[in-house]
């Protein structure tokens, strides 16, 4: 399977495609990445360098690899960062491009805006696109527990406020909603959890919580593109859900015991792959 993921990317750590491309591609899937930014490293250093490409730039990349003729064997397109509000309108129609060539495949959607620890961190307007003019072509929505009450108006207090949320950005378009770090507050304590709900099906996974000094920045892309293979080739929404909890939990356990500022991809690639610890997820 091809992959079109189109995402931010830095040089130095993980972020964007270079937090997306490498557990695709450890997943067994070929990726096709187009960047929006070049940066020599993620934001939550505080500075960097590099440029944010113009929309048109993009568009110019993607329409040099229709001219290949390859979209028919493009599996899904996977979207998150945007540098510019503008880079929606560039982004739909590559999607649009792709389902043309090949009615089966997927929009996958991480629509990147903000977490619980920062607030929101993208440009002024990039929120707003996400929730008027992009989540409502996914077929796959990824938001974390801040970008769901973003999109939604909603606070997630209880697992019922993260179902109904959920439903409520089904109801707009998407066929499957993911939350990522989900913190409500009927859940165990040092625990955080993951959310995956259709029309038809909704599973709870629930992992133990680990504290860094900083936010861990890149974990959103990885678990994003963890999601999306694992989908991809089973068409199962809890045995890709479990696989994702396992794979990113060895991920932070990992980056947590050699106190590193950034994911350790590298290190825990077999587990990517095939986590050596599996967490249930439950029917609710």
């Amino acid at each position: 399977m091809n992959i079109l993921s189109i995402q931010s990317h830095v040089a130095y750590g993980h972020a964007g495609n270079a937090s997306a491309v490498f557990p695709l591609q450890r997943m067994g899937l070929n990726v096709w990445p187009v960047y929006t930014v070049m940066f020599s490293n993620h934001t939550g250093h505080g500075q960097w360098r590099g440029p944010v490409f113009a929309p048109d730039t993009v568009a110019e990349v993607i329409q040099g690899i229709d001219d290949r003729g390859v979209l028919p064997t493009c599996s899904a397109v996977l979207s998150g960062y945007l540098g510019d509000p503008q880079m929606a309108r560039v982004i739909l129609d590559a999607v649009a491009k792709v389902r043309a060539a090949n009615p089966d495949a997927l929009y996958c959607c991480d629509p990147v805006i903000g977490d619980v620890d920062r607030g929101i961190f993208v440009r002024p307007g990039v929120p707003e696109h996400f929730r008027d003019a992009v989540i409502q072509h996914a077929d796959i929505l990824t938001p974390n527990h801040f970008e769901t009450e973003f999109l939604t108006g909603r606070s997630l207090r209880t697992l019922e406020d993260a179902l109904g949320a959920a439903r409520e950005l089904l109801a707009r378009g998407p066929k499957v909603v993911l939350i990522t770090s989900l913190l409500r507050e009927d859940a165990p304590e040092d625990s955080i959890e993951m959310l995956a709900v259709t029309e038809q099906q909704a599973f709870l996974v629930r992992t133990p919580r680990l504290t860094f000094p900083t936010p861990m920045n890149g974990s959103g892309d990885a678990t994003t593109a963890l999601f999306l293979a694992r989908y991809l080739q089973t068409r199962d929404l809890k045995a890709a859900l479990e696989h994702v909890a396992g794979a990113m939990f060895a991920l932070f356990n990992e980056t947590h015991q050699q106190q590193s500022r950034e994911l350790l991809l590298v290190a825990v690639q077999d587990q990517l792959v095939a986590p050596q610890q599996t967490f249930t997820a439950e029917a609710v």
